[in-house]
């Protein structure tokens, strides 16, 4: 999914979003706004993980979301 579709199916995956990385609060959520990069820094943050760790999990999320 490219950071388009995702900038615009937002409104309907913040659901999602915080079901797969429970760590996330709403305003983390809503900072984010359909931004890849922004999520993937957002997770890092929370979960204390590597950038490239991060950008993988959410590049499978996205894709399981098409």
């Amino acid at each position: 999914m490219n950071s388009d579709i995702l900038k615009g199916k937002w409104e309907q995956l913040k659901g999602q979003t915080q079901k797969q990385w429970g760590k996330l609060t709403n305003d983390d959520v809503d900072v984010v706004k359909g931004n890849a990069t922004e999520l993937s820094g957002k997770i890092q943050e929370r979960y204390g993980i590597a950038k490239d760790e991060a950008d993988k999990q959410v590049e499978d999320w996205c894709n399981k979301h098409k």
